[in-house]
């Protein structure tokens, strides 16, 4: 499954005030794993940035004066997202702006259903608890050391962490008995099963001296569930 983890950076709260994106970063996952690809660009909103939102981002009017306007990189950024889920923090404030910026463009709008809000998620593991992507990095032990200021794509970056944690995406198990393989989040295999097994490298003396080491461990060891569970529970019912 493709998934984008999505930030926005704007000139100030509400898209009804002229406010603009200057600012998209978003980083691509497929089965809840980074793929390296990313999309970052900066914007120039031919509008002055207020000094609040400055101070949270560090983007300066001089500094977007001559970036492309978000007519000209919205085909580029629709292309990047495709059909993919869209995950943001606070994803209500990043879905208006970004279908404002695009009822500009008569385009059509990014469907509510497709956002998954990581804060939502968050409040309903963690109700009543801080849960601002700075608290929930502090709460999983997730560096923010390079964030001195908020960036839209160190912290799409950083909420792919935390979307992770949130979803037991990096968790995995493993599972003795027949089928055993690693499974990960959904219970989909993270390794590729072979057709038919490759013949074992071990010798018989190989197979004996474990054995014996494998007598000594006492009770019974964990070993033999994983090879013998049959056996193993008869001997258990006949005890």
């Amino acid at each position: 499954m493709r998934e984008i983890i999505l930030d926005t950076e704007t000139t100030g709260l509400d898209p009804a005030k002229g406010h603009r994106i200057i600012e998209i970063g978003c980083v691509e996952l497929l089965n809840a794993i980074p793929t390296g690809e990313t999309f970052h660009v900066y914007m120039d909103p031919e509008r002055d940035i207020p000094e609040e939102a400055f101070r949270v981002h560090g983007l300066s009017a001089e500094f977007l004066a001559g970036k492309p306007v978000f007519a000209k990189i919205a085909g580029d950024f629709l292309t990047f997202a495709g059909d993919a889920k869209i995950i943001a923090h606070n994803a209500e404030f990043d879905l208006r702006f970004l279908n404002a910026e695009l009822a500009f463009l008569d385009l059509e709008p990014i469907a509510g259903d497709r956002v998954i809000d990581t804060l939502a998620l968050a409040r309903r593991k963690f109700p009543g608890a801080a849960n601002s992507l700075d608290a929930l990095c502090v709460r999983y032990g997730i560096d923010t050391s390079r964030r001195t200021k908020h960036g839209a794509l160190l912290d799409a970056e950083i909420l792919a962490e935390v979307y992770a944690e949130l979803t037991g995406g990096r968790q995995a198990h493993l599972v003795f008995g027949e089928g055993a393989g690693v499974i990960g989040s959904g219970g989909t295999s993270l390794l590729a099963q072979r057709p038919h097994p490759l013949p074992s490298r071990l010798s018989p003396d190989d197979l004996s001296r474990h054995s014996a080491f494998v007598a000594t461990l006492g009770g019974t060891p964990l070993w033999n569930a994983y090879l013998f569970p049959q056996a193993l529970a008869r001997k258990e019912k006949q005890a």
